[in-house]
């Protein structure tokens, strides 16, 4: 049981809280104004396809209309802002957590959804969890934070690993070996997709790639020091070269994997850095007036 309770609830500063909610609330913000910016999707998406995803339905969310849609919005980034700033966390989070899942499950209602906010929203789901939090809460720890910070960190990893499991269910192991990666780059000819497309022993390679590791990415979750800062770095350049070639992005599933991230050391390490640049004047103002 204390294993469990060390692994699902380690001890973590309460700063890390801070600066997640910084994260996350200013990313729901650009998510709503950028990525997500219309649910109904007028012009686009026929009316009659809505179908209420289970969740919304089980909720009695009405069908939105394009006033409730817009009332929704300042309501939802009005607690994202507050939220941000740390005041009112349970409050403003709450309702930003409500918001957001009424926002992205009647996006969701018009028969595709994108498993790359699953994690955004457990995050919003748990913030609200933990009072209030400053930056400079460094030395102040607790379970209750390492339970948020492990939540959030499990979100994002199952996305990997459910994605690889997906692809068992409908591919099996003969999907490494498919076309899936040359048609999306047939599809979406950007920069050097064209040319990778071209060559199928490296589509292949690629894949197998792919499929190993998001099937390791739970790994993530026990890794510390290098291993973890190479699994992370691995996701993320994963991640920029889906966009380089397929101009598919997945935001909202990067900016969780800054649970990974010790932020709550950034002031320490500036400082560090200003005492170290102070310590060491320019060289022509330390050395020595030949004149004299």
């Amino acid at each position: 049981m204390s294993a469990l309770r060390t692994f699902f609830a380690p001890p973590v500063s309460l700063a890390r809280i801070a600066w997640l909610r910084l994260v996350i609330y200013l990313y729901v913000v650009f998510d709503v104004l950028v990525v997500v910016r219309d649910p109904i999707a007028h012009g686009q998406v026929p009316v009659e396809l809505y179908h209420p995803v289970i969740g919304r339905e089980l909720l009695g969310f009405p069908q939105p209309s394009p006033v409730y849609v817009q009332v929704l919005r300042a309501v939802l980034l009005a607690s994202a802002l507050i939220a941000a700033t740390g005041r009112l966390p349970r409050l403003a989070g709450g309702i930003c957590a409500v918001a957001m899942f009424d926002w992205m499950s009647n996006a969701f209602s018009y028969s595709k959804i994108d498993h790359d906010h699953y994690a955004l929203m457990i995050a919003l789901c748990v913030l609200p969890t933990v009072g209030r939090a400053r930056f400079s809460d460094t030395a102040v720890v607790s379970e209750a934070v390492g339970w948020v910070v492990r939540t959030i960190q499990m979100s994002a990893v199952s996305i990997y690993f459910l994605s690889a499991w997906a692809k068992m269910r409908f591919g099996t192991w003969g999907w490494a070996n498919g076309a899936t990666l040359i048609w999306a780059l047939t599809r979406r000819p950007n920069g050097i997709a064209p040319w990778i497309g071209s060559h199928p022993a490296l589509t292949h390679t690629l894949q197998w790639i792919m499929l190993i590791a998001e099937f390791l990415s739970p790994l993530l979750l026990w890794a510390r020091g290098q291993a973890l800062r190479l699994g992370l770095a691995f996701f993320l350049v994963f991640h920029a070269s889906t966009y380089y070639l397929l101009r598919i992005h997945f935001l909202p599933l990067v900016v969780c994997l800054t649970a990974f991230m010790p932020m709550e050391r950034i002031p320490a390490w500036w400082a560090r850095r200003r005492q170290a640049g102070s310590a060491h004047p320019p060289a022509e103002q330390a050395a020595p007036s030949s004149a004299r």
